[in-house]
């Protein structure tokens, strides 16, 4: 347990532990630092394993204004906890916003990321839907500042995409449920307004992604709807790019899906370190059906 200050004078609350090829776990919007812990125990068997609170999430500092908060700054926060811990490279692994976190940093900072494994990384990102996700995350804030976390976190808790977790492990569903409702009201509202309705669509980064330098594993659950053809974008834009779909999962799929989540993390991890997950073999040509000659 320790704390990490930023680059613009925030208190991080971070823990690391094991030793090994560092991997840094950044958490979703629904969760916090804890909601790494199946990952944490089990990858430190190999690995020095670092997870940590994002700004506006107890107990790291919930800065009071919105401007404090962005996709931009998400990213950086990641590097200045690696500073602090002494880190000059590693695996970055995130869900949802957290997953956006990680491929924005392997974008603006690919000589200090090994590999990146983004997960849930999608809402907001459609073109068709990009307005109306603005407008529903800002309820989402003004529900959070209404209500307090701890009565709307009810209502969150069971989206369309949460509702599978509920169903197959109702036990860690509700410690998930109850955690959300210990969020800090203002630090999710500023989070939805800086870090969710503004972060740029994952398509208008394609020129980005096309040139993207560290290996990327993109995983999602095919019941999360918004998050399926996202990653499929990724997949064929990123030059070393995976796509694992996860059957009948949604959103929280390292809680929900703690053991194939682990096996695949950790097969990608294996096959980065040793130099074997790689471009696209040219000959594996998306324009052919059948080869004939």
């Amino acid at each position: 347990m320790a704390i990490a200050t930023t680059s613009d004078g925030v208190k991080l609350h971070y823990e690391t532990a094991g030793s090994g090829t560092p991997i840094v776990f950044v958490h979703e919007f629904g969760g916090n630092h804890w909601s790494w812990e199946p990952q944490m125990s089990f990858f430190t068997r190999r690995h020095q394993c670092l997870t940590f609170a994002a700004r506006g999430f107890p107990p790291s500092e919930i800065p009071q204004d919105v401007t404090s908060y962005s996709q931009a700054r998400a990213a950086d926060d990641i590097f200045d906890i690696m500073d602090c811990a002494g880190l000059a490279r590693a695996h970055l692994v995130g869900l949802s916003m957290g997953g956006f976190a990680v491929l924005h940093a392997g974008l603006r900072r690919p000589e200090r990321v090994q590999s990146v494994c983004a997960a849930g990384a999608g809402y907001g990102a459609e073109k068709a839907y990009e307005e109306y996700f603005k407008g529903i995350s800002e309820q989402v804030a003004r529900n959070f500042e209404k209500q307090g976390s701890e009565l709307f976190a009810k209502t969150y808790a069971e989206g369309a995409s949460r509702v599978q977790f509920q169903e197959k492990d109702p036990r860690g569903w509700g410690l998930f449920a109850e955690r959300l409702g210990k969020h800090s009201s203002k630090g999710a509202a500023n989070t939805m307004r800086g870090v969710q309705m503004q972060r740029p669509s994952l398509y208008d980064l394609e020129p980005e992604f096309s040139n993207m330098k560290p290996p990327v594993l993109v995983m999602v659950g095919d019941e999360d709807d918004h998050c399926l053809q996202p990653g499929i974008f990724l997949k064929k834009t990123v030059p070393a790019c995976g796509l694992a779909v996860f059957p009948k999962s949604g959103h929280t799929l390292n809680l929900e899906e703690p053991a194939l989540f682990n096996h695949l993390l950790s097969e990608f991890l294996a096959q980065v370190e040793s130099g074997r997950w790689n471009k696209r073999d040219p000959r594996a040509n998306p324009a052919q059906i059948m080869r004939t000659d």
